[in-house]
């Protein structure tokens, strides 16, 4: 009777210490340390004359604050350039593998991670990053830290962490055509809200999960923070495996074999109890775009602004009316109405290759709107190369579009890639709060698809309106 969740098998096999309190003592296997979070943890070590215990478990690369353009050029003088020598400065000193900006191995490091194989199912990874929760598509225990924790990673390979309650999302159903994974995780979010599934690690599963490639699982785990958990798992399986094999940091060889057999085991037990659990019907969903200020405040493309008027929470109404005070839309306004200024395709969210191919598919052969400036920045150096392999980079060109380098870019406002005060973005980011892509700016999330549709009209739109 019973049995263990796949969360369960991947703690149990990385406690060293449990407390009366129910803490853990959390060995931590993999450390990804990027420019904004770091500083601090390496000027903690420096100041308390420690050592970083394993260098070679932690990879290092500067991301958030880089250019997406120039990069032949020597970064200006500014935060970002300071940022960026001091992670070299860093690294090279506590003898931590760092990819440099022009590398061909650069990127964003959720995207890196799993390309070079440093990701893998059943381990404990970590990053000063909220969206680390990207991993756990793989069958990791993988989540965001603060600057403190970074530096207590670096010197003991450890973590104090409390146990997490666990929570199943069913994804049942095959999505209906111009339907991507974006819209099942928009829609999940709109259900349960921002705070939905605070507390627990949330497995994803179902038989609309298991038909996922890595990339679109990746994006699922991704958006697992804005529903409040800060882990999102998937169980590993042959999609997973057949990912990894061959990745410069994943095992060969006789490796491989026993690390698949003990891959194989870590999915959760038929019998396994969780403490809560959400169904959803990917084959009943239209394509999502948000029209608030927050993940949650989402509806599908055919919908329109709903009426703060009309919900009888008083703490949700006056959040409501915040946000459409701030994205200046009226209750009622068909959301296919609302036009927009600016569109952004990649982050670390939809900049893998599948979201460039999928946006490629939309505006190929078309032009953006006038009124329009795209762009699109892969996730990696390596996704950029595969897309201009495939043509992809004079497709966006052709239509219209801006073909960057790789980097955060406008999903954060720390580079110089970011909205003016009152612009409006259609986005593939992870993020809608105020101010999130530029002081002032407005953000509405959809998919690539969605956004590439959006580019071509000059306001939202029904991507399946456009099918040829």
């Amino acid at each position: 009777m019973g049995g263990s969740t796949l969360y369960d098998k991947v703690w149990a096999g990385h406690v060293v210490k449990r407390d009366d309190d129910g803490s853990c003592l959390l060995y931590v296997d993999r450390h990804l340390v990027q420019e904004v979070s770091s500083p601090q943890a390496f000027a903690g070590l420096i100041a308390r004359g420690r050592r970083v215990r394993r260098p070679e478990a932690h990879l290092a690369v500067a991301d958030h604050a880089v250019p997406t353009s120039g990069r032949d050029r020597p970064l200006p003088d500014g935060l970002a350039a300071r940022q960026v020598a001091r992670l070299e400065e860093n690294a090279a000193r506590f003898g931590i593998p760092y990819i440099p900006l022009r590398d061909a191995r650069h990127g964003i490091v959720h995207v890196i991670g799993p390309e070079r194989g440093f990701t893998l199912p059943g381990i404990t990874l970590v990053c000063g990053d909220s969206h680390t929760c990207t991993h756990g598509a793989f069958g990791a225990i993988a989540f965001g830290i603060g600057s403190s924790e970074c530096e207590m990673v670096l010197a003991t390979q450890c973590l104090r962490q409390m146990p997490q309650r666990r929570m199943r999302v069913l994804l049942h159903g095959r999505p209906g055509p111009g339907v991507a994974v974006k819209d099942l995780v928009l829609a999940l979010i709109a259900r349960i809200g921002v705070g939905g599934a605070v507390g627990h690690a949330v497995e994803f599963a179902g038989a609309a999960v298991a038909a996922m490639s890595m990339d679109a699982r990746m994006t699922l785990c991704n958006m697992t923070i804005e529903a409040g958990a800060r882990i999102g798992m998937i169980a590993p399986d042959d999609t997973t495996f057949a990912y990894l094999e061959g990745r410069p940091m994943a095992p060969r060889g006789a490796l491989w074999e026993r690390a698949l057999d003990h891959w194989r085991g870590l999915p959760s037990d038929p019998g396994a109890v969780f403490d809560r659990e959400v169904s959803l019907d990917a084959g009943t969903l239209a394509p999502y775009v948000t029209w608030g200020t927050t993940p949650e405040e989402a509806a599908p493309v055919t919908a329109h602004i709903p009426d703060p008027a009309a919900e009888p929470d008083p703490d949700r109404r006056a959040r409501m009316r915040r946000s459409l005070a701030y994205m200046d839309l009226r209750p009622g306004t068909a959301l296919q109405d609302v036009a927009i200024d600016r569109v952004f395709i990649g982050s670390c969210t939809n900049g893998r290759l599948e979201d460039l191919r999928a946006a490629a598919a939309v505006v190929a052969g078309r032009h953006v709107d006038s009124r329009v400036q795209a762009m699109v920045v892969p996730g990696s150096a390596a996704v950029r190369a595969a897309a201009e392999a495939e043509g992809l980079d004079r497709v966006f060109r052709d239509a219209g579009f801006a073909w960057r380098e790789a980097g955060c870019s406008m999903c954060v406002a720390m580079n110089d890639d970011r909205l003016a005060p009152g612009e409006r973005c259609a986005s593939t980011s992870n993020r809608n709060f105020e101010g999130r892509q530029g002081a002032g700016g407005r953000t509405h999330l959809m998919s690539p698809a969605m956004a590439a549709a959006a580019s071509l009209t000059g306001h939202l739109t029904d991507v399946r309106e456009l099918a040829r």
